[in-house]
This record gives structure tokens, C-alpha cells and sequence, in this order.
């Protein structure tokens, strides 16, 4: 009977130096191949130079490196490109990466599919079929990495979960994956160039506070009155804005981090001035910045972008109370790669 080999990237640093010791090695091989995983992103063990071939067979022999694959790779015409990783039992998840002229920022994903059922969003129509390992979450950066600097000549410089599933349902495993992005032994990169966002998750946002984290956190607010919210967001019936309100308030009590909301409008759904009075006194009591997004249509179903008219209206709302809103337009949509699209269909 073959003996189902375990991934080397589930152990930990000390599991490895450990790992080495009792087969008669020296701790710090450990260190040399945790260097290799993580650091330098090897997919297999003979890219592992500094080591024996003896000791680089004994580790093809005992583990493996579960590691992802860019199925297939599409551009838009607006430069944004969006990959279909497949993860090693087959099934794919999407990750894209969306250059500006300063900086190019990748958007992964934290879940193959998703826990929550927010109607207007593609990936909330795929059964959530499990949450992704931290290894298949810190490849999609660096797979993105790579295409930052081989088509745009410059490093990745952020990161947003903001792709298919919600972060806060799969916490420990994304948690783990920042470590190893922003650890000096992994990627490096800095936890201020990473937000994590979620339709909101109080217990949650409640322990990241407690923990300290030192990422930014966005909340995908989209209504500030809970029977619409909760007609748009099922979900919201159990986790109600009055908890969210309340997780958020500690959240700032905690980190005095400014708060920032995701927020669509849709016609005839939120589209009124009653919807940008309530979204007006949700924010006011922590500085927030209301990031109002362009709608991209995933059927021709009820969620139509709002008017111009209704934006401006939002956007006038939330200036006269001192709150800072940015209109986002949307990128990637002619390849389906455009928030909330994200839906395998490449």
C-alpha cells in the first residue's frame, strides 16, 4: 500500500529542524530547506542547491510540495490579468492581479467557493467546497509576483483578499499565510500593504483585534438598514449591523485604525437618500473611508448599477459629513475578473 506523503509546508520551522535531527542530521538543514520553502518559493526539492542530492532524495521520499498551478492566464484590455490556479487535488480557484501606473496589487482568494450567500456576488453561487491551505494562498501572490515583475518590470506592492470566498471564515489559515508574506523569512512584504476584507464576521473582526494585526481591515457594508442588507445578504439575519457596529467600534478601540467600507448602489435597491443617511451615520464613529463601487453585472437579474445621478448623490451625502468616499471603477471586466465575477467561468 503506497503511504500518502505529507506536504512539507504544513510543518513549522521547529517541526523541520526537528524532522532533521532524528534522521541523524543537523538542526539547521531545517533551517535551510524552511529558507528554500519560503523565502525562495521552491515547487521541488532538487531546486534546493545548497543541499545534498543524498539528503534532497530522502525528502522526495517523505514529503511532498503541494504546490499550485497557473491553469490558464487571461488579459484584459486594461492590462489587468487574472489567472485560474489550479491547487493540487484539482479544484481551481481565480487570483488577479491589477496594475495602476504606481503600484500593482493582488486581489486572492482565501476559499474555493464561499461560506456566505450575498446574492449579487458570482463566487456566493459556487458551493463552498473548502477553505484553502496558507501555502495555496501565499502561491497565488507569489504566481502574481512573478507576472508583476515579468509584464510591468516592478515587485507586487499590495495585497487584497478580496477574491473568491470570505477571509474571516478560513481566519487561521489566512492569518498563517500573512505571517509567511510578511515575515522576514518569507516574502517580506509589509502588513500595511494588506487588507483583508469581509462581509463581517463580528466574533471575528473582535479577535483581530486582540491580536493585534497589524493589516488593514475593509467591510463590505453595501446597506447601513438591516432589512435591506439582510434581503441583499442573508447572512446579515445572523450576524445583524448592530454586532458589526458594535465589533467595528472595538476594532478601533483596539487598533485606532481607520475603517474602510466596500459599498455598491444598486438601482432601486439602496439608491435612496434614506440608504446614504443611514451608510452617513453608520461611519461616524470612527474615521472611515467609503470606497463606492462600480457594479458589474454577473446575470440581467434585479442588481442594475445605480444612475450617475444616485453616485453623486452618495458622494455629496458623505463629503458634507466629513466622510472620505473614493468612486472605484471596476477593471478586468471583459475577462470576467472585475469584483464580485470571480466565478471559474475562464
Amino acid at each position: 500500500m503506497e503511504i500518502k506523503k505529507k506536504d512539507i509546508r504544513a510543518l513549522t520551522k521547529e517541526q523541520l529542524r526537528n524532522f532533521f535531527v532524528e534522521q541523524g542530521d543537523k538542526a539547521f538543514r531545517g533551517n535551510q530547506v524552511y529558507e528554500w520553502l519560503w523565502q525562495k518559493s521552491a515547487h521541488d526539492f532538487d531546486a534546493m542547491t545548497n543541499i545534498s542530492k543524498e539528503t534532497r532524495k530522502m525528502l522526495e521520499d517523505n514529503f511532498v510540495i503541494n504546490h499550485i498551478r497557473v491553469d490558464q492566464m487571461q488579459r484584459s484590455s486594461d492590462g489587468t490579468i487574472k489567472n485560474a490556479v489550479r491547487l493540487h487535488d484539482g479544484l481551481v480557484v481565480e487570483s488577479v492581479l491589477i496594475p495602476t501606473e504606481t503600484r500593482t496589487t493582488a486581489c486572492v482568494s482565501s476559499q474555493v467557493g464561499c461560506s456566505l450567500d450575498c446574492r449579487f456576488c458570482a463566487t456566493a453561487r459556487l458551493k463552498r467546497m473548502r477553505n484553502l491551505n496558507p501555502d495555496e494562498i501565499y502561491d497565488q501572490v507569489v504566481a502574481i509576483d512573478n507576472e508583476s515583475r515579468l509584464y510591468f518590470d516592478r515587485p507586487l506592492s499590495n495585497i487584497v483578499f478580496m477574491g473568491m470566498g470570505e477571509p474571516l471564515m478560513n481566519y487561521n489559515n489566512v492569518l498563517k499565510a500573512i505571517d509567511k508574506i510578511t515575515s522576514p523569512e518569507g516574502l517580506g512584504m509589509s502588513p500595511k500593504r494588506i487588507v483583508v476584507s469581509t462581509s463581517g464576521v463580528p466574533k471575528i473582526i473582535k479577535k483581530m483585534a486582540d491580536e493585534e494585526v497589524k493589516f488593514g481591515l475593509a467591510v463590505s457594508l453595501h446597506s447601513a438598514i438591516d432589512e435591506v442588507r439582510t434581503s441583499i445578504m442573508p447572512f446579515n439575519a445572523t450576524f445583524p449591523l448592530k454586532d458589526l457596529r458594535e465589533a467595528l467600534e472595538y476594532w478601533y478601540s483596539k487598533t485606532k485604525n481607520r475603517i474602510t467600507y466596500e459599498y455598491v448602489v444598486w438601482k432601486g435597491i439602496n439608491d435612496t437618500q434614506e440608504a446614504a443617511d443611514a451608510l452617513v451615520k453608520f461611519c461616524k464613529f470612527a474615521p472611515s473611508k467609503v470606497n463606492i463601487i462600480e457594479y458589474n453585472p454577473i446575470d440581467n437579474g434585479e442588481f442594475q448599477q445605480a444612475p450617475n445621478s444616485a453616485i453623486e448623490m452618495y458622494q455629496n451625502t458623505l463629503e458634507r459629513n466629513g466622510i472620505t468616499v473614493t468612486i472605484r471603477r471596476s477593471r478586468g471586466k471583459d475577462i470576467d475578473a472585475a469584483c464580485g465575477q470571480l466565478a471559474n467561468k475562464s
